[in-house]
């Protein structure tokens, strides 16, 4: 019996006059809330998957693959070969970053940056993305296999295990050199998609890997300098968190040298467009990074977070640059001087 309702359910106090209507009318809300919040439950936890394979770190995937296939095939397109590629690309490079969240799970408790990830806040057993992201890792390989060509599955498979097993589980928590050599996973997606093309790994593929490998280590140290507190607390030796800003700063610096000057060791493979982005951008790229040194040796405030951003714009610019001087294929620098 109801509160506020007569014996003899003639609802009097506002409650049904049928036991039909009892079903259909009371029972209804909490039914459709009931559904409203297993469906909410099931499109959580799918977005929480998809969370795992952290999307936007996946666009550096796009952003180098395709200059790198466009330059092995210089002056033409294969469009079919470069999203089969792409798709085995993706599945490796999610696969990877599934399983460095399973092996991170611990320390992404404690930094509020990483506080919010899937398995920091539990929205599935840890057990469950380590399946997830070993049936990433084997459905790349044999579609990169099936698709492209042996040499790129190994590759895939190659990148997954370094960065799992020697970035992540060896490096990271040992060493405040951690992602100068753990960023070598980050630069795979060129060879992936050189070897795609070619079957081979030319030496443009290596440049290409250089390229990524000493951009790495200004770019993450950038948005570390932001976070160093974060480290810090979860007893990892980043080089924030163990070095002053104005020794980070400084190797921020060198590398960003190394960086540019590495992306003209590919101009005599490619041409005129490439050449000019490279030198622009890099010049953009010196600027900023100088006035943040600059200015942290001079004790102003400092925005990290700007070069953060800005070697992503500058990584970008150099490879879109690779990509449209590939695809209308004129003369390389090499062929114009020789």
């Amino acid at each position: 019996m109801r509160m506020g309702q007569r014996p003899g359910g003639h609802g009097f106090a506002g409650g049904p006059s049928h036991p039909e209507d009892d079903a259909h009318g009371a029972d209804a809300p909490s039914q459709t809330t009931g559904e409203k919040s297993a469906t909410k439950r099931a499109i959580d936890l799918v977005l929480a998957y998809v969370a795992l394979t952290k999307p936007r770190v996946i666009e550096l995937l796009l952003v180098t693959t395709i200059p790198a296939m466009l330059l092995a095939d210089r002056g033409h397109v294969q469009p079919w070969l470069i999203l089969t590629t792409l798709f085995g690309g993706m599945m490796a490079a999610a696969s990877a970053n599934c399983l460095n969240m399973v092996a991170d799970a611990d320390i992404d408790k404690v930094m509020a940056r990483t506080a919010k990830r899937p398995l920091a806040r539990g929205a599935m057993p840890v057990s469950h993305a380590f399946v997830f992201g070993v049936t990433l890792g084997i459905v790349s390989f044999f579609w990169l296999w099936a698709t492209t060509n042996l040499l790129s599955g190994i590759l895939a498979v190659v990148t997954i295990c370094f960065y799992i097993f020697v970035y992540t589980l060896v490096l990271k928590r040992r060493t405040s050199q951690n992602v100068v050599w753990g960023g070598a996973a980050g630069c795979m997606p060129v060879m992936i998609g050189w070897s795609a093309v070619t079957g081979t790994i030319g030496w443009q593929a290596i440049v290409m890997f250089l390229v990524i490998f000493l951009w790495t280590p200004p770019h993450t140290w950038a948005l570390m300098l932001r976070y160093k507190e974060d480290y810090q607390a979860a007893n990892v030796p980043m080089l924030p968190a163990v070095a002053s800003e104005t020794k980070v700063t400084k190797h921020i610096v060198i590398y960003a040298w190394a960086t540019v000057l590495a992306t003209f060791a590919l101009a005599p493979g490619s041409g005129v467009i490439y050449a000019a982005v490279a030198l622009a951008a890099g010049v953009w790229f010196l600027v900023v990074a100088h006035r943040l040194y600059a200015g942290v040796r001079g004790g102003t405030p400092v925005k990290p977070l700007k070069l953060f951003i800005l070697s992503n714009e500058y990584l970008a610019l150099v490879f879109c640059g690779l990509a449209v001087d590939s695809v209308i294929g004129w003369d390389t620098l090499a062929q114009l001087f020789s």
